[in-house]
């Protein structure tokens, strides 16, 4: 197994996690707060704009999934031309973000932005700008339990991730991937 790491900010981390956690090849999700700086924050202080995104801190097996694949599953999850918020969910910790760990995923990141404008471009009125972030992962606080596969304890929760999109995600295998 090729275990690889990212950081993803989409909106609220409770859908993010559940679609992610079941995509093929991802081994481990956890929901938590990115790139704030200063020390954990608790939810009510990133709800009071700690600075912090709620994102999902992902582990997968590169052989399974490839970044680049993951990173277009997860734009479909999202409106990357949507600054800070998702759905029903307003305020900075509800932004989009690529967090990345190890440097070399940063093309990766930047190619999405690129495809994702252009396909934006291509739309009448030349569409709007992509505000995905993309930058290192600087600092990452796991959220409190009762966050943790939250759409797991309370089926019925709020999600911003349409239910066809959710039941895809079981379904779908990286054309890419070198196998199990």
């Amino acid at each position: 197994m090729a275990i690889r790491e990212i950081v993803l900010a989409g909106g609220c981390f409770w859908g993010t996690q559940k679609f992610l956690s079941r995509l093929h090849g991802v081994i481990k999700t956890e929901a938590g707060y990115a790139n704030g700086g200063g020390g954990q924050p608790t939810y009510e202080e990133v709800c009071r704009s700690s600075g912090h995104a709620e994102a999902v801190w992902v582990r997968y097996d590169d052989r399974l999934i490839t970044l680049p694949f993951l990173l277009s599953l997860y734009a479909e999850t999202i409106d990357p031309t949507a600054l800070n918020h998702q759905g029903g969910d307003h305020g900075i910790q509800y932004r989009t973000g690529i967090y990345y760990i190890d440097p070399d995923d940063r093309a990766a990141a930047e190619a999405l932005i690129a495809a994702l404008a252009e396909k934006q471009a291509g739309l009448v009125g030349g569409g709007k700008p992509i505000v995905i972030e993309v930058a290192p992962l600087t600092d990452f606080w796991p959220a409190e339990d009762y966050h943790q596969d939250y759409l797991d304890k309370f089926p019925g929760g709020y999600c911003h991730i349409n239910h066809v999109k959710m039941d895809r995600a079981a379904r779908v295998r990286d054309p890419q991937a070198v196998g199990e």
